[in-house]
């Protein structure tokens, strides 16, 4: 089995549903209410172990109730939690997340326990991380435990991959913009670049910048748009989106890297992974929820198998 070590965070997301989303100082009735184990890193572990990898996350959850029950969810599916450490008199990470009736979403963060995971707690797992196939990182986790992991992979040959969400206004510092694999999505890009990204020719041109700045190939989630790959030769590839009936798009850039990390692990190439990426991701938006929604690997293969062309 092809070995994926996560590196991120470990969230609850506390997820309302409304008919659309408020406005700044705007009171709505939501229609209902989930408290659904998520985190960018968990989420993609989930997925990854789900699409056939073998997975290893490396996290913190604080020791509340929150922590248990994130652990045990991950393990649920298969996900090594070994290195899931605990954080004293800390709260586990939370996302508040309101979802409207077209699946669209706005997310809000706090952080808890895994802002509290260091650099010296990557150096200590430097064995787990040179012994896998790929590494997948976001910006969920402090910049500098991020770069510790990604500087570990590069020393062993491990294809890394950033996910650089939540994305800071401007460029990314040299040591987590030099991955192997940079994707973003569009809001993403524009804020990494400044090139406001809405058709493939501005996504063209975002991506060109992100490999300027660093990254070896860059592989951008388009949303309905699809997905464009571009290579360190500035190359590119347009995957287009397939049809779906969206319900929540929470968790679907974390499918789609999920995807895409497992068909690297395995040996595909950049456009065939992508095109992985899309299928999970797409299929994601299809399900409520988060880690609820990622789909297994049969399904994703008839998907994209059943869109190919």
């Amino acid at each position: 089995m092809p070995h994926v070590v996560i590196v991120g965070s470990i969230n609850m997301d506390l997820v309302a549903r409304m008919a659309r989303l408020p406005r700044p100082g705007e009171t709505l009735h939501g229609d209902s209410f989930l408290a659904i184990p998520g985190g960018k890193g968990a989420n993609q572990a989930v997925a990854a172990a789900r699409l056939g990898a073998r997975v290893t996350m490396i996290g913190r959850v604080g020791d509340d109730a929150f922590g248990d029950d994130l652990r045990k969810s991950l393990q649920s599916s298969g996900v090594n939690t070994e290195h899931v450490m605990t954080t004293l008199q800390c709260s586990s990470g939370v996302a508040l997340i309101g979802v409207d009736s077209a699946g669209a979403n706005s997310i809000v963060v706090s952080g808890g326990a895994i802002s509290r995971l260091t650099p010296a707690d990557i150096e200590s797992l430097s064995s787990i991380i040179s012994a896998a196939d790929v590494l997948v990182v976001q910006l969920e986790t402090p910049v500098e435990t991020v770069a510790a992991a990604l500087r570990i992979a590069r020393q062993h040959h491990v294809k890394t991959i950033l996910d650089p969400a939540p994305a800071p206004a401007g460029k990314l510092p040299d040591k987590v913009n030099t991955v192997d694999v940079i994707s973003p999505n569009q809001t993403e890009a524009e804020a990494l670049t400044g090139v406001v990204v809405s058709d493939i020719a501005s996504a063209q041109e975002a991506a060109r910048i992100l490999l300027k700045n660093g990254a070896v190939d860059v592989v951008m989630k388009l949303g309905e748009l699809g997905a464009l790959v571009c290579n360190a030769a500035g190359e590119t590839h347009h995957i287009p989106a397939a049809k779906a009936k969206i319900v929540d798009t929470t968790a679907a850039g974390d499918a789609f890297t999920a995807g895409m990390a497992v068909a690297l692990a395995e040996g595909q190439g950049l456009v065939a992974a992508a095109r992985i990426g899309c299928a999970a991701g797409t299929l994601a938006c299809t399900v409520f929820g988060a880690q609820p929604a990622m789909p297994n690997r049969d399904a994703v293969d008839r998907f994209a198998a059943a869109n190919a062309g």
